[in-house]
């Protein structure tokens, strides 16, 4: 979650109310009360400061306790919001924000930061109209040393999408300008205008006291240098129509373009402009698909001193798309299989007898069970299904269309294997049924244990992914199995993956998800593990997320500071220009 400094784009002390009908309830400055806000009893307290305008949770009213609560009155969620939270930590410690569905057993965490600023900062987060009431929690846990606390300054709550934006807000929505210093985006507006500019007003008031954002080539310090304002991170997906007004009034002076940016920092070009000066504001429309987080990204770069101006203002969004050749979003859930009823949209290549064989098995101290429940069902490939001395299975996934980037995660487990070789490898197959490229194959044994493996591809033309193992030598053959097999979109380094479990879910890889034990006895405790237990023959091998085996490999990740912890293979296929 990208986070803003306040004082990034005010210029001229400019500050701006917001319309006080904009406001949703659950919205709060702390400055004559704290609007429904309570702490829970069960942690230790918030207080509103003496001279009011933040509300805090300090170190020094912490005493044995981890963490402070605030708990909202009961809301409703009517139409599509978003939250902006004006925060400071201050020293070491955490903030979250979670959103507790009336009914519900568990809270969903909407965002987290854990970073220390000597000023103010602003986060957005996209609420979604549910059914029924909710509730805004913020959780605090400052470090329980002095002179640590956590603090906020105000809660806004305003209808619509946190992309959007008009730039009469005083936070400037959570926009935020990636300070450069030869060039940059101000606030533009007749009363804080330059009079060496020759701006226009703004789209929204359309006089000289709405506000916009512009870049100039008269404060340009050096040329073919970028401005760029960035809008908040998105925080749930979303697709549709992003729109906005801009004005350009130099010929061939300056270079428009916007842009969207994922988490890894990779930018796709979205639009750029088919005109190069205009006497009036000109609308945009652009379709764009946020699967996963992403930035847009606005940029200008000048040419020389006389490039002009850029101004950009009125930024929405509506999840109709703008143009309806607009391809609606894909779902690659099809592609999904956990073998528990069937092999779903697999299937075995038809030519012999099958090698791939649908089975079940009871664990036990010596053998693991499928990998979703313990005791459901998995793929495996054998000798005994082929009935010959050695074999080639392949298993055929569902076509899925090109042009997308694809996470595919699946599990694998081997057992009796003498060589690896080819024992299981992933190929990418066009609609023609012929192979285009082997994405990933097994480089090292990792027995009797459960091992995620997870692989980004993007292809130009619609593809599959076919799974083939190959035996060639009966004594050398022995047992794979395959199970949860998913398939998302987006790059697997951001998007949600067994590290990022559901509400509720917990999967112990990075902490404990906010359970906690009962300490009634010192003796009898709950310990987090890696690998295999300490005494032999009294639990598992490894863990059942991602496995547990001793990491060599350069192309796994291990634990830190251990010899022994869970594996997980991950690469990435780039996709190949087309000629």
């Amino acid at each position: 979650m990208r986070v803003h400094h306040l004082s990034v784009l005010l210029a001229a002390g400019v500050v701006l109310a917001v319309s006080a009908q904009q406001l949703q309830p659950g919205s709060c400055s702390f400055e004559q009360s704290d609007c429904g806000y309570t702490s829970d009893p069960a942690y230790a307290p918030w207080t509103v400061n003496d001279e009011g305008r933040f509300i805090m949770a300090d170190s020094s009213s912490m005493e044995d306790i981890n963490k402070a609560v605030l708990v909202s009155p009961e809301l409703e969620i009517f139409e599509w919001s978003c939250l902006r939270l004006v925060y400071q930590i201050s020293g070491a410690g955490s903030l979250l924000v979670h959103l507790r569905l009336h009914g519900d057993n568990f809270d969903h965490t909407l965002w987290s930061a854990d970073k220390p600023s000597d000023s103010w900062l602003i986060a957005n987060m996209d609420l979604r109209n549910v059914s029924g009431t909710y509730q805004l929690l913020m959780e605090a846990q400052p470090n329980q040393r002095p002179g640590n606390s956590i603090a906020i300054f105000e809660i806004h709550i305003i209808p619509g999408y946190c992309i959007e934006c008009s730039f009469e807000e005083h936070h400037l929505c959570g926009y935020s300008n990636q300070w450069n210093p030869n060039v940059n985006w101000y606030v533009g507006g007749r009363l804080v205008q330059d009079p060496r500019s020759n701006l226009p007003d703004d789209h929204t008031m359309n006089n000289e006291r709405g506000h916009y954002m512009y870049v100039d080539s008269v404060y340009v310090k050096r040329f073919q240098e970028v401005a760029k304002l960035v809008s908040p991170m998105t925080t749930t997906p979303m697709a549709g129509c992003l729109s906005f007004y801009y004005q350009r009034n130099q010929a061939r002076g300056n270079f428009f373009s916007v842009f969207t940016r994922d988490q890894l920092g990779h930018y796709e070009e979205i639009w750029r402009p088919d005109v190069y000066a205009t006497s009036t504001w000109k609308l945009v429309q652009v379709d764009i698909q946020a699967h996963h987080p992403l930035e847009v990204v606005y940029e200008v770069a000048f040419n020389s001193a006389t490039g002009g101006y850029v101004a950009v203002d009125d930024i929405a969004f509506s999840p109709e798309f703008c143009h309806t050749e607009t391809e609606p979003t894909f779902d690659p859930s099809v592609a999904n299989c956990d073998f528990e009823e069937s092999l779903c949209q697999y299937y075995l290549e038809s030519i012999g007898l099958p090698v791939w064989g649908r089975v079940t098995v009871r664990p036990n101290v010596y053998r693991t069970g499928d990998h979703t429940t313990g005791s459901g069902f998995f793929l495996m490939a054998n000798t005994r299904f082929a009935s010959r001395p050695g074999y080639v299975g392949r298993l055929h996934g569902p076509i899925l269309p090109g042009n997308h980037k694809y996470c595919l995660r699946f599990h694998y487990a081997l057992s009796g294997f003498r060589k690896i070789d080819n024992t299981l490898s992933l190929y990418i197959y066009d609609e023609k049924n012929v192979a285009q490229e082997k994405i990933w194959t097994m480089s090292e044994s990792s027995r009797d244990v459960w091992t995620e493996v997870d692989i980004t591809y993007q292809k130009p033309m619609s593809t599959k992914v076919v799974f083939v193992s190959i035996c060639r030598n009966f004594w050398d053959c022995g047992v794979v199995a395959l199970d949860d097999i998913t398939v998302t979109l987006g790059d697997c380094r951001i998007t949600e993956g067994p590290l990022r479990p559901a509400p509720g879910h917990c999967y112990f890889e990075t902490g404990d998800c906010g359970y906690t034990q009962e300490n009634r006895s010192k003796r009898d405790r709950w310990l987090r593990l890696r690998g295999q237990t300490p005494t032999s023959y009294t639990g598992p091998k490894g863990d059942h997320t991602l496995g547990g085996t001793t990491c060599t490999s350069r192309h796994r990740t291990c634990c830190p500071g251990t010899r022994r912890g869970w594996c997980r293979q991950s690469c990435v296929v780039r996709r190949t220009p087309s000629a």
